[in-house]
């Protein structure tokens, strides 16, 4: 198998003044682009209000815009990274990614997460400080209903009696919970610590996403403290998957001063200017595109097996730069776990 495979792309779903038709039609020729290429999933962030503090943009809502992306594609799966559960209600939500399941034929994951954009959660009249708790008693109720059980619950937060849900699909989708370890910075809205909560989330999903923001040697020391929780818990870390999300404009230069001056300007019609120039450069990818090789396959050995990319234009060119550039530079152990470790069938 390529190691294509083992890249995700993210939809280029940040909206700017004065976008319409011409900007949804090409999102949708993006999602034709990254199956012709052999890419192994689609992705989408989740935002939903305008998070100044580290985006320029806004964002179209996740799980509609991955509806018109699975009706334009029939094999890339389709992710979020991640979707703040928080924000939802768990049946209404259970039922979309039945219905996102069902249409797409089996393809989604649900990447999910606590959030951390504290508008957010006035705007929908929660309070921040239940976000975990809210987060887990979400996952108690929603696996069981996409596992096509009968569901009766009553939580802190959520109360349902005797809940069925349909479409019934082949399998649930995937879970992977994001969360962990971030570069310290006063700037940051969490805690820069991996916090046994998200690692307790972690063990009842099929994979990990270490936040952005989370350098390599920081993800190392994650994944380590996770593997050794997995094994006091009775369960093998090999099952689940590590996956990357991170941040690209790649600039075909050998000089990295020109490189590093244009990815800025890129970077700066979706990213917030808040952070600097030096913190971006110390999270995500930069340089040239033997520095942006070094930079991906310094998470390689720190355990990651699975990356998704966000490009900073909506023109699908940079992937063709990826898949010519960045991805045959890069060497996967050959203990490397299989991508796609699937969800139980239902019974």
């Amino acid at each position: 198998m390529s190691d294509i495979g083992r890249f995700g792309v993210f939809l280029p779903s940040y909206i700017w003044d004065g976008d319409g038709a011409e900007r949804a039609r090409g999102i949708k020729a993006f999602a034709q682009t990254v199956e012709e290429l052999g890419f192994d999933s689609l992705w989408i962030t989740d935002h939903l209000l305008a998070a100044r503090r580290f985006y320029s943009v806004n964002w179209l809502e996740p799980l509609m815009a991955l509806g018109v992306a699975a009706g334009v594609t029939e094999r890339v799966r389709l992710g979020t990274s991640i979707l703040i559960m928080p924000l939802r209600n768990p049946v209404i939500l259970a039922k979309e990614l039945a219905t996102l399941q069902f249409l797409s034929d089996n393809r989604v994951i649900l990447g999910a997460g606590v959030g951390w954009n504290d508008v957010e959660y006035d705007a929908v009249g929660v309070r921040k400080s239940e976000r975990g708790r809210r987060t887990d008693e979400m996952l108690d109720i929603m696996l069981p209903l996409l596992e096509g059980e009968t569901v009766t619950y009553h939580g802190r937060h959520y109360a349902v009696d005797d809940v069925f849900i349909e479409p019934r699909t082949e399998q649930r989708p995937e879970l992977w919970i994001g969360g962990g370890s971030q570069l310290a910075d006063p700037k940051s809205p969490d805690v820069p610590r991996f916090v046994a909560a998200v690692k307790a989330r972690t063990l009842r999903a099929d994979g990990w996403i270490p936040r952005p923001t989370c350098p390599p040697q920081d993800i190392a020391r994650d994944w380590a403290e996770l593997q050794a929780y997995f094994r006091e818990h009775g369960r093998d870390p090999r099952d689940c998957v590590v996956a990357h999300e991170n941040f690209l404009h790649l600039v075909l230069t050998s000089d990295p001063v020109r490189a590093r001056e244009e990815q800025h300007r890129a970077f700066l019609r979706v990213m917030s200017a808040e952070r600097g120039e030096q913190y971006l450069e110390s999270v995500y990818l930069f340089g040239t595109p033997d520095d942006v090789v070094a930079s991906l396959q310094a998470r390689i050995d720190a355990g990651v097996e699975y990356f998704m990319l966000h490009t900073m234009t909506p023109d699908p060119a940079q992937l063709r730069h990826w898949t010519d550039e960045i991805i045959p530079g890069l060497r996967f152990p050959p203990t490397a776990g299989p991508v796609r470790r699937m969800a139980p069938a239902l019974r």
